[in-house]
């Protein structure tokens, strides 16, 4: 917006609507004419003065400067972050957290391909909150970053800032999950074959009762296409979907949410499902943190993981210590590096595909074996 606030105001002095020595609109008055920030609008007015095309003067305003009084022809405005004539790229990322599990490779795959393009990476982290999200998009916006990646807070459709970008034609990219109503980028796993593949590897293992462990869905993608996956595996196996087996209210493990208070409760919760469906010997969840309320929750009834339950999830980190969970491993460098690029391309104007989904690993550990023969009381 500053460059083009830039480019319209050039144009007016050149065409003569503002003479030399007139003044012209303040920070403000463009700020309100362009429906922009004070920042935005500053520098705008920063790089017509550094043109040599305005002179500000504090305390009265910015007027056409006299192109006689030029000690000599200024340069052509440069955004130049670096110092050189070349300004280097800035991406903004918005992300709601990271940790081991997820969420460190995807920026460790950003960051290596901004190296690559002699780019910059920007990080905001919202913590799920839809404000906070909002927030960082117009932020970065507001410091000139050149194109965004999203990951965007759970259970959104859309914000308004996301919106704007569509409208705006910003470059940007969406990770993990695609936006319903949004025409826009998106890249993450195939969500619903990694779950189909991890629920597969249960039934060939015998157990043909599988408790659900999950977050609310709340139109989130991923979520929804974990969901899909899983129902998909039982109907290709001809094994009833029991969703009395389901437990999609896990919410200890949403980033606005993890608190020690939380996780005991979520505990408390797998306990009484697990004692009110004993047929169960098997555990889908859909996180590795789930996973690890599963195994907590097993301990607490004395129940030997995986003797007495299987446990298999999406991602663990590699440091899981001597109790490493069987899981999905998603290719998180390769979203994060995909994603980088995609934006990098869609500022130069070329097309990018709509929706990139990679495949999951199956990863083997120590959580998950064989259904006892005898189902457990």
């Amino acid at each position: 917006m500053y460059e083009k606030i830039y480019e319209a105001l050039k144009e007016e002095i050149q065409t003569g609507r503002y003479g030399i020595g007139e003044r012209v609109p303040s920070e403000k008055e463009l700020a309100d004419a362009y429906n922009v920030s004070r920042i935005t609008s500053k520098k705008a007015l920063e790089m017509l003065a550094e043109a040599g095309i305005i002179v500000r003067k504090p305390g009265k305003g910015s007027f056409v400067a006299d192109p006689e009084e030029q000690p000599a022809a200024a340069p052509p405005p440069s955004d130049s972050r670096s110092g050189s004539g070349k300004a280097k790229l800035l991406i903004g990322l918005v992300m709601t957290d990271f940790s081991d599990s997820f969420g460190t490779g995807l920026i460790y795959g950003m960051e290596e391909a901004s190296r690559q393009s002699d780019s910059y990476l920007v990080l905001r982290r919202t913590f799920g909150v839809p404000s906070n999200e909002e927030e960082a998009i117009r932020g970065l916006r507001e410091l000139g970053v050149d194109g965004l990646i999203i990951f965007p807070a759970q259970g959104e459709f859309f914000n308004a800032e996301i919106l704007k970008l569509v409208i705006d034609k910003f470059p940007f990219v969406l990770i993990d999950r695609h936006l319903k109503g949004i025409s826009a980028g998106s890249i993450s796993t195939d969500n619903a074959a990694a779950a189909k593949l991890g629920t597969d590897y249960l039934f060939g293992l015998g157990h043909k009762h599988v408790a659900l462990l999950s977050p609310p869905p709340m139109d989130t993608t991923a979520v929804e296409d974990r969901i899909e996956g899983f129902v998909q595996a039982h109907a290709e196996k001809g094994v009833v979907v029991d969703r009395d087996l389901w437990l999609e209210d896990i919410t200890s493990t949403l980033p606005n949410a993890y608190t020690e208070e939380n996780k005991a409760k979520d505990v408390e919760k797998i306990k009484r499902h697990l004692l009110a469906h004993p047929a169960v010997t098997a555990v889908f969840a859909m996180e590795y943190n789930i996973a690890l309320l599963a195994a907590e929750a097993a301990r607490q009834l004395e129940l030997d993981v995986p003797r007495d339950l299987s446990i298999v999830c999406f991602d663990c980190p590699d440091n899981s210590g001597a109790f490493p969970f069987t899981h999905l491993r998603q290719n998180q460098e390769e979203i994060g590096r995909l994603a980088f690029e995609n934006v990098l391309r869609l500022r130069e104007g070329e097309p990018v595909p709509g929706k990139i989904s990679l495949e999951a690993k199956l990863v083997l550990g120590g959580s998950t074996a064989e259904a006892a023969r005898k189902v457990r009381p």
